[in-house]
């Protein structure tokens, strides 16, 4: 993985002292909460409900098993002794003193983390798939070309006042497992012809209050035009982005007023202008940065068979594992997922361990996922068994991964001051209902969200759960026919909205329709909404 040089840590500690006299002065009186806000902002920090919010970046999701020790000692420290993983794979943290903000930066400067560019209309953290570099079907390691962009946009002059935030995901298989179309840019790694790594671009996808599927703008940008290209769709959106209206404001708006092909030729016309400059990365920093992605040393000779005599490690094995590219090896995920507890939430005790497993089983890397749970990378199948066992021993062994229980959900209500109606309660309550028939429904996203901004991603999910305000009370709309994979689709509404109650209870008679006309076990609750429409759930559900 990748690690700071001089230059990284230097930008991280200026920030870092700079801020601390900003909180000096704000403690002081000597600056308004209205001057001081932006200020906390850029460095991560927001008022939420009932505390000050930090939200920590892990860029494209990869720690090291020092990194995560750290933030397990910010949350006992600093918080109440959970950390919260959120869909962007970054960790917040929910219950900060404002005065001990400075100290917390320092301690994550110290293990080559930050929380910069977490918020604000900047390019926030570039996500990635949490099986990169261990997928046995991507054609490359998509991370070091998320590094490169990292550091591209690092407190990048033109780009840290845009019309409005800008996320971006990288991706290097078929298979996406990081909602590549539903980014601002989504970018597919892939090989032409000729063998050489270029990349697919799709621009102006979104969830929140317009959702809209990226369209593809170009189908083979090469690696040499990586930066520059990327620089000419910023400038587009910079120069022509809606300031006026924050509804407005995202690039997917400007792409689908534009329309996709008008779009194109903005972005190949500023690019044609950009590509003489000699903006992007020359091969030895393609090199330098890659030399920091190295495989590691794993033995292609070991066992490659497992033992599955035991039914509920069986069970684990067949939900929570994937392909690893070699040999006598597998992917692990760790799910924060139990049934009736907080989706995403990790106490100080459990992320210790967890890093402590990546240090001895995982290559010491952890990933965190867009779905809310942990990833170890690299596990020996010969060391799996006492793995499972070890976890399970700390309540991190659901063997639930995208089965009805495994739920995204932003904070919601509890927290958030943006959010209308609560969303954890709805998660907790709609798991506990299914969770024992989960195996039979097969693969079942669900997704909850506490407003329109769609954190919870529920425009993404096969059952979407929209939190809103109506007249002054929590109403909850129900959506069918999301997805964030490779065959993206847009949820949408089915009807009338619900009390908190009624939701859970139209969940399940969704549930209940759904397992009368599916074609057999073997069809999708999505792929059945697909072939009949919305009209026979709505007639299930409204009677």
């Amino acid at each position: 993985m990748y690690r700071y040089d001089a230059i990284d840590q230097g930008i991280v500690d200026a920030r870092v002292d700079e801020y601390k006299d900003q909180v000096a002065r704000r403690l002081a009186g000597e600056i308004s909460e209205d001057d001081f806000k932006p200020l906390r902002l850029m460095n991560g920090i927001y008022l939420q409900l009932h505390a000050y919010m930090i939200r920590v970046a892990i860029p494209y999701g990869t720690l090291s098993s020092a990194q995560m020790r750290m933030l397990g000692h910010i949350a006992r420290k600093y918080d109440r002794d959970y950390g919260h993983f959120t869909t962007r794979q970054n960790i917040q943290y929910n219950w900060i003193k404002l005065e001990e903000t400075p100290a917390l930066l320092a301690d994550l400067a110290s293990v080559e983390m930050h929380a910069f560019q977490t918020s604000g209309n900047c390019i926030r953290n570039i996500s990635s798939d949490q099986f990169a570099g261990a997928a046995a079907d991507e054609v490359a390691d998509p991370r070091p070309y998320a590094e490169l962009l990292r550091q591209w946009s690092t407190l990048h002059p033109e780009f840290s006042f845009l019309p409005r935030k800008f996320k971006i995901a990288v991706i290097a298989s078929d298979t996406d497992r990081a909602a590549m179309r539903l980014h601002d840019i989504g970018l597919q790694l892939v090989k032409n012809d000729a063998g050489e790594l270029g990349f697919k671009v799709y621009v102006g996808g979104g969830m929140g209050r317009t959702p809209i599927i990226g369209p593809l703008i170009r189908e083979w940008l090469p690696m040499d035009d990586y930066l520059s290209y990327m620089e000419a769709i910023l400038r587009v959106y910079n120069r022509y982005g809606r300031r006026d209206n924050i509804y407005k404001a995202r690039i997917k708006i400007l792409v689908s007023e534009l329309g996709a092909e008008e779009f194109t030729r903005q972005t190949e016309e500023e690019f044609a202008h950009l590509k003489p400059l000699g903006l992007d990365a020359p091969k030895a920093e393609f090199e330098r940065i890659i030399a920091q992605f190295p495989d590691p040393d794993l033995d292609a000779s070991a066992p490659d068979t497992l033992d599955l005599s035991n039914e509920d490690f069986a069970a684990w094995v067949r939900q929570n594992t994937h392909p690893h590219k070699t040999p006598g090896h597998i992917i692990v995920t760790i799910s924060l997922k139990p049934v009736g507890g907080i989706p995403g939430d990790a106490s100080s005790a459990q992320i210790d361990l967890i890093a402590d497993l990546a240090e001895r089983h995982g290559g010491d890397e952890i990933r965190v996922t867009h779905t809310q749970n942990l990833v170890l990378p690299h596990v020996r199948k010969d060391a799996l068994f006492g793995l499972w066992q070890t976890l399970k021993g700390a309540g991190l062994a659901s063997a639930n991964l995208d089965l009805a229980s495994d739920i995204i959900a932003c904070p919601g209500m509890d927290y958030c001051t943006l959010a209308n109606a609560r969303s954890i309660p709805v998660a907790q309550e709609i798991a506990k209902k299914l969770a024992p028939k989960e195996l039979e429904l097969g693969q079942m996203r669900i997704r909850v969200s506490g407003c329109i901004n769609g954190c919870g991603h529920h425009h993404a999910g096969h059952i979407g759960i929209l939190g809103v305000d109506k007249k002054g009370e929590e109403s909850y709309q129900l959506l069918l026919g999301g997805s964030g994979a490779e065959d993206t689709s847009l949820a949408k509404i089915l009807g009338p909205g619900f009390d908190e109650d009624g939701i859970v209870k139209a969940v399940e008679k969704v549930v209940a329709h759904y397992l009368v006309v599916r074609e057999g076990p073997s069809e999708r609750f999505l792929d059945t909404y697909r072939r009949l429409g919305a009209q026979t759930f709505k007639e299930a559900v409204y009677g």
